[in-house]
């Protein structure tokens, strides 16, 4: 049969947060392009337009999407398993932003590389995706990339303990703009300083917040931890979920930190400074998707 190429754009979306070296953790929103080449079957495809969308977006979703990803080639982290079944110790012992986790071994994403970019992230999917694959598709090219954002956005990484899905995963996260009106105008003021406030953060509800006793961590963790670390700990349907972050990288909100509520939160605080004013905020979590507050 003849040798043909099939492509998807927009295929989905991945969030995800991932470690860095320089920067911590960040929460990551990337599109996802799939382009397949092969013989043309007995239907006289390459594949179905309908497998395409199912079948490999559910396995780049498994493998990805509401993960933390590690690089495990990193010398900075280590990864090893807890005392809970089926949980993993995650340390990355930065030097300024040392961040320690329990959770349970489906919330991370293991790449065989030292720093996790948009290539190695590619590579890893191609490889796990190529193994599915029906024998008449030879190749598989995906293309990740970010929004084109006209404008400020913030990485945010958190997670939500209500969730039945994967966003109870308590280190995933997202790129996002975010657009604010002050009296029906916008202020590209207001958005870049939220976007400031909020780059490469984490954010933590203050009822998930524990005491140093209470936190289960690897006693490496223990023994590495800075005086300005906060504890947030929770049990969801998955397992449980533990994380120690650094006061600077963070910040502790009074809600849960849904869309809904975190464009809420950011109106309120407007509402707070200049009480006179009334504020709109649209927020974005990751790509085409999101909830708007008016205060």
């Amino acid at each position: 049969m003849k040798n043909m190429q099939l492509f998807v754009n927009d295929l989905t979306v991945i969030d995800f947060s991932y470690l860095c070296s320089e920067r911590g953790v960040v929460g990551e929103s990337w599109i996802v392009d799939v382009l397949l080449s092969g013989d043309l079957n007995a239907e006289s495809m390459v594949l179905d337009f309908g497998i395409v969308k199912k079948q490999i977006k559910a396995i780049i979703d498994d493998c990805v999407d509401h993960k933390l990803v590690l690089p495990v080639q990193n010398p900075a982290l280590s990864i090893t398993e807890s005392k809970r079944s089926k949980h993993l110790y995650v340390d990355f012992n930065l030097a300024d932003k040392p961040l320690f986790l329990q959770s349970p071994g489906e919330a991370f994403a293991q790449i065989d590389t030292g720093k996790i970019t948009e290539e190695s992230v590619t590579r890893y999917l191609e490889a796990v995706i190529k193994q599915q694959l029906p024998e008449n598709v030879q190749g598989i090219e995906l293309t990740l990339r970010a929004e084109n954002i006209d404008g400020s956005y913030y990485h945010y990484t958190h997670g939500l303990k209500k969730h039945d899905g994967n966003c109870q995963r308590i280190a995933h996260g997202h790129r996002s703009t975010i657009s604010i009106f002050e009296n029906d105008t916008r202020s590209v003021a207001l958005e870049q300083q939220w976007c400031q406030r909020w780059q490469d953060i984490y954010l933590a509800s203050a009822c998930d917040q524990v005491t140093l006793a209470e936190i289960e961590l690897s006693d490496f963790a223990e023994n590495n931890l800075q005086p300005d670390h906060q504890f947030f700990s929770y049990y969801a349907p998955q397992g449980r979920f533990d994380i120690a972050v650094r006061a600077g990288v963070s910040e502790v909100v009074d809600c849960d930190s849904t869309v809904e509520l975190l464009a809420d939160y950011i109106a309120r605080q407007l509402k707070a400074q200049n009480s006179d004013n009334s504020f709109k905020v649209v927020a974005y979590e990751g790509v085409g998707k999101g909830a708007i507050a008016s205060v």
